[in-house]
């Protein structure tokens, strides 16, 4: 089965690239979207390729490469009452939310900026660069991975 790639998105003074770098793996949790939730539970398998976006700084951008590290399972924060994640509702039994572990590939030296991808005319259709794009994990073509892969090698 062919390889998925994707795009992730965190705020970096909630988790940033350089968090995962130095974690190695961590769960993706947290997230409170369906479609992103379905994404993970769905369509994710390990060694899916990861662009690292943080949102809501300055620069917006694609900060590193991670990969998919495990299998689809229930997301732990929906348990915890004591979690800003926690969800009520949801039962171990029928967990609502689901997410994936993701492991630490490379940290760009500078960013790929959402300036720099909105330059390059062949990442003109990526889902983040499209106003009221708020997804935190978001498909992203082979073609467009790599593009930015490479951009964030070559130093942004």
């Amino acid at each position: 089965m062919a390889r998925k790639h994707w795009l992730i998105k965190s705020e970096p003074t909630v988790y940033s690239i350089e968090d995962l770098e130095r974690d190695g793996t961590t769960e993706w949790s947290g997230v409170r979207n369906y479609k992103a939730r379905s994404y993970m539970r769905d369509e994710m398998r390990p060694g899916d390729g990861l662009l690292f976006y943080h949102s809501n700084t300055d620069p917006l951008g694609v900060y590193g490469v991670a990969e998919v590290a495990s299998l689809p399972h229930p997301d732990s924060t929906q348990f915890k009452q004591d979690d800003h994640y926690h969800d009520p509702d949801s039962s171990p039994d029928d967990p609502r939310w689901w997410c994936v572990d993701v492991r630490h590939v490379e940290t760009f030296a500078k960013p790929v900026t959402r300036d720099d991808m909105k330059a390059t005319p062949d990442l003109a259709g990526m889902g983040v660069l499209k106003r009221g794009m708020r997804l935190s994990v978001i498909r992203v073509t082979p073609e467009e991975f790599e593009i930015v892969r490479r951009m964030g090698r070559d130093g942004g």
